[in-house]
């Protein structure tokens, strides 16, 4: 029997292209451990065009951009886990997705410390750890519970002269560090002691790094240490376990379904966009510079 032909017409691309441009709202999907952050938001939105029939799309050099799609909080390429995502008018609620609080698991290795503070460095120091506790440890670790100073990795996605840090390093460029800055810390638990691996919980707020603090716990115990997992199990409102899509659900039909709606902006709040749109640019991807991940 012969094959039935199945033909796309311009009305099927530009139906499912509209219900695309319909979505308002924010979800999450999975993020593997390996790409970047902004990788995983060009391959979601590939998938998305693909599915609306838009033959080879490269969402980066499109001059005029078919889906607005941004992502609330940069992971570490070597981090796994939730990545919250604004679609359309979304992408305006992503700010405040960034001030939230967040969880993350570290897997942590007491005695060599790299250069970016997790597994992918090079290995800069090595120390001893016979000396290390589970009391210990976990004593320490009140230390870092509250409103504590925390200096960013070097090797982050903060910025400086408009590259990010990391990349400027990279090139061989030298970058100063930046500056303490408070941060907070919900909560922080040890799950795991086996020397030289560790495993902690970490509830924590905007702007923090888990990498950085893995390395200041060490320090403090007379040591050095990286991370050689993390993952972050929870942002704001989405879980890990409950919300994130994983890359085989990333469909018009399972995004609509998970979906959280925009609020209506009230008619003072659509004045003031009108106004500030008038004196600033406006982006269509977050970048989420806060570095929460890695953190």
């Amino acid at each position: 029997a012969t094959p039935a032909l199945i033909v796309t017409t311009n009305w099927d691309v530009n139906s499912t292209l509209s219900k695309l441009q319909s979505l308002n709202g924010i979800f999450a999907i999975y993020k593997k451990q390996g790409p970047t952050s902004a990788d995983v938001l060009n391959t979601l939105k590939k998938a998305l065009l693909r599915e609306a029939g838009i033959a080879n799309p490269n969402p980066r050099k499109r001059k005029k951009q078919l889906l607005k799609i941004g992502h609330g909080g940069t992971l570490d390429s070597n981090a796994s886990g939730v990545l919250v995502v604004g679609i359309g008018e979304g992408t305006k609620m992503l700010t405040t997705m960034l001030a939230g609080s967040k969880k993350y698991r570290a897997v942590g290795e007491l005695g060599k410390a790299t250069d970016t503070l997790d597994v992918t460095g090079n290995v800069v120091e090595e120390k001893s750890y016979d000396h290390i506790t589970k009391e210990a440890f976990e004593e320490q670790l009140k230390q870092f519970t509250g409103e504590i100073m925390q200096v960013p990795p070097l090797y982050s996605a903060l910025k400086k002269d408009g590259q990010r840090m990391s990349v400027l390093l990279k090139q061989g460029q030298e970058v100063e560090a930046k500056p303490a800055r408070s941060v907070t810390v919900y909560s922080l638990s040890l799950q795991d002691f086996s020397p030289p691996c560790f495993t902690i919980d970490v509830e924590c707020g905007g702007g923090f790094y888990v990498r950085s603090l893995v390395d200041d716990l060490a320090k403090a115990l007379s040591s050095c240490a990286h991370i050689k997992e993390l993952t972050r199990t929870k942002q704001g409102q989405f879980t890990l376990e409950e919300h994130a899509l994983k890359e085989d659900r990333w469909t018009w039909t399972d995004i609509s379904q998970a979906l959280q709606p925009c609020p209506k902006p009230s008619g003072q709040q659509k004045n003031a966009k009108k106004a500030k749109s008038k004196h600033m640019p406006t982006s269509s991807e977050s970048e989420g510079d806060n570095g929460d991940q890695n953190d």
